[in-house]
This record gives C-alpha cells, structure tokens and sequence, in this order.
C-alpha cells in the first residue's frame, strides 16, 4: 500500500493545499494482501476514472501545488494509461512517486523509461523479513524475492526508493530481522506503517500501544546509525518521541513535516471520491462533480481535521498535538470518531498528568 518519501521543501499552509497527495488510480491487483486498505480486486472497478477524466484531473492537482504526488493502487501499473498520467503530471511540474505491487509485470518493467517519463521515486512493501512471512502476508508466492529483484532495479535506474512495511501484531517478532534486512536492501527511505483497522485489516491485528512505543524508541536510538531515513505512516507519535529525545540531548529530528489525515494529506479514490486519507474513508465529493481544491480548502471534513484544538480526549489535551496529533483515521476505525484520541498511543500529556497527579509519562509501569 502506498506511502513514499517526503520532499525537503519549505514549510508550507496545510490549509492551502496538501503537502502530499496519493491518487489510488486503480484498485486493480494481482496480490492479496492480507491487510489491504482498498480490498484489491484482480480487475479494474467499471467506474473507475476514464482516460479523459484522469487527465483533467492532473491539470486539477497541478492547480493545487503538492509537492508530492502518490500514484497508488491497487496496482497503479494495471492502469493501461499510467505513463500517460505520470507524463502528464510531470509535464505539469509535479514530483511524481509510484507505489505499485511487486508482480511478474513489475519484474519486467523498464525502469529507465519510468523515470524518463517523470517518476522521481518509488515504493514497495515488505511486510515480512522472510520469504515465508512476506509471501504469507501478501497472498502470493514469490513477491518477497521479486520485491528484492526490483528494489535493486529501481536503484540501478537513479529512481528513490523506499520500502513500506506494516507494523501489525503479527509481525512485531521480526523487528529486528527487519532492521538487518534495510540494512542489506540500502533504500533512500524506511517507512514504518502502523496498522489502521480498515479493508482487510482488523482490530486484532493491531500492536498494543506499549509494543508500539519500545518501536519508536528503538527507532530512535537507531536513526543516526542505520544509512537510511526513517518515516512512519499513520504513525505520527514517532515524532513526538524524536521531540522527546531531543530534549533529553539527543539528535534533533530532520524534515519532520506535522502532517496527519487530512492535514497536509489528501487523497482520491479510484472512482473519484476526496477523502481526508487512504484509510479514513470519510467523503467530502467527488472530482467528476466538485473542485478539488475546493473540497479541501473548505469542506468541514477536512477543516476540522486540521484544527488541532478539536481533537478529543488525550490527543486534544497534549502539548505535542500540533506535531503529533495521532492518527485520525486509527481513532475512527476504532470506534471514537475522526477526532478522538489515538488508541494506539500509551503517552500521558502534561496537563492530564497534572489533573490525576501522575509523575510518570506513559502507561508502562516500569517507566
């Protein structure tokens, strides 16, 4: 599933415009991956966006000004038209990523002739550190050593790439096999994806909050060694440990853009509906009918997501929630609402350690 590096860019007005956007161009798809956000079918929704139709809608995303553009799946490969989207967004100064499924069609793809036509970089999954574990976890034998073959394939081509891998309780045992893998594959970019309960994926399959947080803090302690950044997905409260750790002496976070559903992220589905995110599948209209810009300058979804002072619970009384936040579309996929607090997250804000008289900062009795 998608996700992909962040430019360095100056700051800029997430009430403006989104600082990335991923267009699912397709919800096409070889895999089954076990915890799918889009439920991949094996061929292309009958309304999906017409040829036409995708692009009007990259002269749209042009008029917004991202400075990153996500084209996701699905498998965005399974798109006849995808070099004529991505030549069109390029064309129209648009950075462009690619997050397609590591198929035989990928295996065989020219990679030379995708960054000629305006890809900048590229993303691909590995859910497991084994064979075993990965090929289980996408439904299909043999991804994890096509996904290998690709990896050096892409860097060979001069493209970035960054490897996505989700973090669910499943597979929390390999965390380490993980970090030796990176270290192997070398990517520009590691993405930590902290499992949202939507598509395939579901409430058991979550990490616990404390499993979570011994996560970050290791990543944390690992960052100025490993020779590759770190990002998370849907895994905002990483940044908060990076602030945390920086206070203590430690070395300061780089690039660390506060974006979170619906702040400074935007995304569009296969058929054309606008929402907050891949994972909070809530709707605000549709490009074949609305502006896009529009939408997300002034739907009421999208300006509540960005007001940090309306997040419920814990999240709205934390000092760190301007960075932070938590992820919007965990707390609604477990039940409290796009603005309740992030389930996820065993953190104790200064002002309820204050109202409960608590001296320690996490739930974790031993800290």
């Amino acid at each position: 599933m998608a996700g992909t590096m962040h430019p360095h860019s100056a700051a800029i007005d997430f009430n403006e415009r989104p600082f990335i956007l991923f267009w699912e161009v397709t919800r096409a798809c070889a895999l089954a991956c076990r915890h799918c956000r889009a439920i991949a079918q094996p061929k292309a929704h009958p309304d999906e966006l017409t040829h036409e139709e995708a692009m009007r809608l990259v002269d749209e995303i042009a008029e917004l000004r991202p400075p990153m553009l996500v084209l996701t799946g699905g498998d965005p490969m399974m798109r006849a038209d995808i070099y004529d989207i991505i030549e069109r967004a390029a064309a129209k100064g648009l950075r462009v990523a690619l997050s397609p499924a590591a198929t035989p069609r990928l295996v065989h793809t020219d990679f030379a002739k995708l960054k000629a036509a305006g890809v900048v970089s590229l993303s691909l999954s590995l859910d497991g550190a084994t064979q075993e574990t990965h090929d289980r976890f996408r439904g299909v034998p043999h991804t994890f050593e096509r996904t290998l073959q690709v990896a050096q394939a892409v860097m060979a081509a001069g493209i970035q790439l960054q490897v996505n891998t989700t973090l669910a309780k499943s597979t929390l045992g390999e965390f380490d096999a993980f970090i030796e893998l990176m270290k192997q594959i070398k990517p520009d970019v590691w993405s930590v994806f902290v499992l949202v309960p939507t598509g395939r994926a579901t409430q058991e399959d979550l990490p616990t909050a404390d499993d979570l947080e011994q996560v970050w803090e290791r990543l944390e302690q690992l960052r100025s060694e490993l020779p590759f950044a770190i990002k998370t997905t849907e895994g905002h409260h990483y940044r908060r440990v990076l602030m945390q750790a920086a206070r203590k002496g430690g070395m300061p976070p780089k690039h660390m853009v506060p974006t979170r559903d619906g702040k400074g992220v935007l995304f569009i589905s296969h058929t054309g509906e606008v929402q907050p995110s891949g994972f909070l599948p809530l709707t605000a209209g549709n490009v074949r009918t609305d502006k896009l810009a529009t939408l997300y300058r002034t739907h009421p979804i999208f300006t509540e997501l960005r007001n940090d002072d309306a997040l419920g619970g814990k999240c709205g009384k934390c000092e760190y929630r301007k960075v932070c936040g938590g992820s919007r579309a965990r707390a609604y996929g477990s039940g409290d609402g796009m603005m309740g607090a992030e389930p996820l997250c065993n953190y104790i804000p200064m002002a309820c350690r204050a109202e409960n008289n608590i001296t320690h900062t996490t739930t974790r009795s031993n800290d």
